[in-house]
């Protein structure tokens, strides 16, 4: 598989491909039980030079850690707005393959349709791994919503236009919101029931939250399970 199927890394290309994957992504529910989740993240190091992409895999029912990973590797590209999942991408594939087995569902700290082209960094990772994803960010790309409540599990519909692309949703009392939307195999709704699932009394879903701490090396993480073994073969 190729990550960017043959991208020559020129902008007008990059997004002419976000539209052409963007019609692989699948907004409907396209998973049996989910057992495990992944939490993703990346950060920059070196002055941007070398992307850290962390991946946190968690048990789906007690949010407890079976493994974590992270991955360095030279920033293929500088930052040019819209186009963020190119220069994460593959750091966050590396990252994945690292962790002790292939998740079930991936939280990713960015956007999922909610995105100009409808492929922010958790449908892009989605239509390449062919992993139900959703995308978790902390402020708007685009889009309009109505007022939201000051109380936790409040939620309005984030609208492009007519169209809906995600949630803009209050994860903690009189915090700011979070803006999740569907990636890839995963509707709407439950893209952002799976948020609120996640939640452990945190702004951020205990699968992002767990992966931007370590990506940022804010000290360890829970210890991971002595059941997670073995390794992700993504692409088997």
């Amino acid at each position: 598989m190729e990550t960017y199927q043959g991208w020559s890394g020129d902008a007008r290309q990059a997004r002419e491909l976000q539209r052409q994957l963007a019609q692989r992504v699948r907004l409907q529910d396209d998973f049996a039980v989910v057992r495990t989740i992944a939490g993703l993240d990346v950060g920059f190091e070196q002055g941007g030079a070398v992307t850290l992409a962390a991946a946190v895999l968690l048990r789906a029912d007690t949010l407890q850690v079976l493994g974590q990973s992270l991955a360095r590797v030279p920033t293929c590209m500088s930052y040019v707005p819209g186009l963020l999942s190119f220069r994460e991408l593959p750091a966050l594939l590396e990252a994945l393959k690292g962790l002790p087995q292939v998740p079930d569902l991936i939280l990713c700290d960015g956007q999922g349709i909610a995105h100009p082209r409808r492929l922010g960094i958790a449908a892009h990772l989605g239509v390449v791994t062919n992993l139900p994803s959703i995308g978790v960010a902390k402020s708007i790309l685009l889009g309009e919503h109505a007022e939201l409540a000051p109380q936790r599990g409040a939620h309005v519909p984030l609208l492009h236009g007519a169209e809906q692309i995600g949630w803009v949703l209050r994860s903690k009392d009189r915090v700011r919101p979070l803006i999740v939307s569907p990636g890839h195999r995963v509707s709407m709704a439950s893209a952002m029931a799976w948020v609120l699932a996640c939640g452990r009394g945190y702004r951020l879903p205990e699968p992002t939250r767990l992966a931007d701490r370590l990506a940022s090396r804010r000290g360890a993480l829970p210890a991971a399970s002595a059941s997670a073994v073995g390794g992700a073969d993504l692409f088997s």
